[in-house]
């Protein structure tokens, strides 16, 4: 299978740079899998495709403003996002760098607050840095890190991004970039669901950058996922599996949600509760044991993202429903509109 098979014309008009007025306000395109049918509705209308006895999986990682901007010795400008769950002793962070060449090693970053860094190591864009302060670097990064917004979002981060690229059920720190999917539900929504009979449980998924690397193979079988660490707990696993029994429906709640159950599921979909790094890649062929339904948005061409949903959705109806939602002129990506697969 080739990457270009998961390509589709767009036009960058359509990319949303901010999220919508209020949180929720969203469209939503469902895509009904078995009769091939695509409806255009409103997100607040998502309730009406759930029922009593559906479990729904979200993923609870926080967003670290994670993005540094300095100064180097030489007086440059350069940026630093640090990769959460690769920090090690000493201070030592892994992290993507724009600005810092190969031949850095040694330097220092001077960043806001009084704030420096050694650079250990470059190749490539990646690094490792060492902060040379007494302060712990969560509380660097509360104080003067910015945002990760993602590169296709052509601005500056603003104050309100630090509540609006987070999900109201974010609690655990350690992402880089939001499970998007999650920004549309608020707290009265996720309640009426509950009230409604549809149960909520949280996984936990950290999104690195193996998420967003572009695929440079010419067949998509011969990408490698880089892992990212993935948290199931009993009670999660139990639900699941209590679900199931029952003849209700698992709902994943975004790409990071469907690839954390798919990782600690056995042959027959059980879930097994565990913590460890996960570095499933999800493409069309691939037979899901655990999800029913998925709440995801629209992805960038040729990437991971679209060619899980390809998967579940089936290529040829994911990319029909992928024009109609450039016809329609839905809003895409982060901070764009959302989709319901059935």
């Amino acid at each position: 299978m080739k990457i270009e098979e998961f390509d589709y014309p767009f036009t960058k008009s359509l990319i949303a740079q901010r999220p919508p007025s209020e949180r929720g306000a969203s469209r939503l395109m469902v895509v009904h899998r078995r009769s091939e049918t695509i409806e255009h509705r409103s997100f607040q209308e998502i309730p009406q495709y759930l029922k009593p006895g559906d479990l729904l999986v979200i993923n609870n990682t926080r967003v670290l403003p994670a993005r540094l901007i300095g100064k180097k010795e030489t007086g440059g400008r350069c940026e630093v996002l640090l990769i959460p769950n690769w920090n090690g002793a000493n201070g030592e962070w892994k992290a993507l760098v724009k600005g810092i060449r190969n031949k850095a090693e040694g330097s220092r970053i001077h960043f806001e607050q009084g704030v420096d860094a050694e650079v250990k190591e470059v190749r490539n864009g990646k690094a490792t840095i060492r902060f040379l302060c007494e302060d712990g670097v969560p509380d660097i990064l509360r104080r003067i890190g910015h945002i990760p917004l993602p590169p296709y979002i052509k601005r500056q981060d603003e104050p309100p991004d630090r509540t609006r690229y987070q999900t109201v059920f974010a609690e655990k720190d350690g992402s880089i970039a939001a499970p998007t999917a999650g920004l549309h539900f608020t707290e009265k929504m996720l309640q009426s669901l509950r009230e409604m009979g549809v149960d909520i449980v949280s996984i936990t998924l950290h999104i690195g950058p193996g998420t967003f690397v572009p695929i440079k193979t010419e067949e998509v079988g011969d990408h490698s996922m880089e892992a990212e660490w993935t948290e199931i707990s009993e009670e999660t696993a139990q639900k699941i599996e209590r679900t199931r029994r029952s003849g209700g429906r698992v709902l994943a709640v975004g790409t990071t949600a469907t690839r954390a159950l798919e990782s600690f599921c056995n042959p027959e979909g059980g879930i097994k509760p565990g913590k460890t790094f996960s570095s499933l890649f999800i493409y069309p062929s691939y037979r899901f044991r655990v999800i029913d339904g998925l709440v995801t948005n629209f992805h960038l061409p040729k990437s991971t993202l679209i060619m899980l949903v390809s998967a579940f959705a089936g290529k040829d109806l994911l990319m029909k429903a992928y024009q109609e939602a450039v016809d329609q002129k839905y809003r895409f990506y982060s901070y764009g509109d959302a989709m319901l697969i059935l």
